[in-house]
């Protein structure tokens, strides 16, 4: 293991030390846990497309079935040209 050492207001370090002992970890366990949680979710292979929503579908105009080949953001952008009579 390595030893780190990092800067942080004051009230942050508090933050962290009350929510480590809320968890019955160490700060540096918390930190650490954080990272690997950030890095994780930043790798292409775990990340997933999102949703869209309701009052989106709703306000771009788009049905409720999104084809599986589609990337919802082209998706959006089909929807909108269409809908305020834009070309690409």
């Amino acid at each position: 293991m390595t030893k780190l050492t990092l800067s942080m207001e004051k009230e942050v370090v508090e933050q962290a030390k009350r929510l480590a002992a809320e968890r019955g970890t160490s700060v540096s366990r918390l930190v650490s846990d954080f990272v690997q949680s950030l890095a994780a979710h930043a790798s292409p292979k775990h990340r997933r497309p999102r949703e869209i929503g309701p009052l989106t579908r709703q306000a771009i105009g788009i049905g409720r079935d999104i084809p599986q080949d589609k990337d919802y953001k082209d998706l959006i952008e089909e929807a909108l040209l269409e809908k305020y009579g834009l070309s690409k």
